[in-house]
């Protein structure tokens, strides 16, 4: 019975069933985010329905050399020798988000799903989410928070909507700010830059470079909040979108 119940599922396996399975396995922001490169990328070759190429079938999950997603993220970045298949190019995220929509294009509805605007997100950025109070992008803007004009080669759509959603639900520790305490009772908070045994360097909240010996200090120790206000609930879902295409167009100068 065990034997014959495992052949039934390979058989389902096989017949192109994953589909439906990865695709729970993928978040949304990565699938969209796909989506719109696949668009000025692939379906020159590929078509929109992903059956362009003779053998391939890309919405069904059919192809000819990956059955992985290491094999897709292989074939993607180094091509097929003998092929028309170039080699592409992508940041790490860029690449995570065109296999997302791979896995999930069967089911992708692009009629209902929101992709952003990145000029609509600047303007997003820059006005109603004051986040150059803070933030730096391309020179331009505060240094008390990281600097992100590299944002969108290094980190996922996925990873940067949770952030933007609920920022002290997925703090990185080393974007932690810290809090120190001098021995006569002076207390410098901000962001930490570099850190040794001895020493630590900090951007306090002045946006001064600070260096502080730790044995003159009285108390040392991370800021479990973050000062990043969360945005679930002060943007409308549009203006979410078009910040996230915004903060994805970041690859640095």
């Amino acid at each position: 019975m065990q034997s014959k119940l495992f052949l039934i599922v390979a058989g389902c396996l096989v017949a192109g069933a994953p589909t439906s399975f990865l695709a729970q396995t993928y978040p949304q922001a990565d699938v969209q985010y796909g989506a719109r490169l696949y668009g000025q990328q692939c379906t020159v070759c590929h078509g929109a329905t992903g059956d362009g190429v003779a053998g391939v079938d890309l919405r069904a999950n059919r192809f000819k050399r990956s059955s992985t997603d290491n094999d897709l993220r292989t074939v993607i970045s180094n091509g097929v020798a003998g092929t028309a298949m170039p080699p592409f190019k992508f940041d790490p995220p860029e690449l995570t988000a065109v296999i997302a929509y791979l896995r999930n294009m069967r089911d992708f509805d692009s009629k209902t799903t929101l992709i952003g605007d990145a000029a609509r997100g600047q303007v997003v950025f820059e006005s109603k989410g004051e986040c150059a109070r803070c933030h730096r992008v391309n020179g331009k803007g505060s240094r008390v928070a990281p600097d992100l004009s590299d944002i969108g080669a290094i980190r996922t759509p996925d990873a940067l909507r949770r952030v933007i959603v609920d920022p002290q639900a997925d703090i990185r520790f080393a974007n932690r700010s810290v809090r120190a305490v001098t021995k006569d009772g002076k207390v410098i908070t901000g962001r930490r830059l570099n850190e040794d045994t001895y020493t630590v360097q900090l951007i306090d909240e002045q946006e001064r470079l600070v260096s502080l010996v730790k044995a003159n200090l009285r108390e040392y120790g991370l800021v479990r909040q973050t000062s990043m206000p969360a945005y679930g609930d002060k943007l409308a879902a549009n203006e979410l979108a078009d910040l996230l295409a915004y903060l994805l167009s970041l690859k640095g100068l």
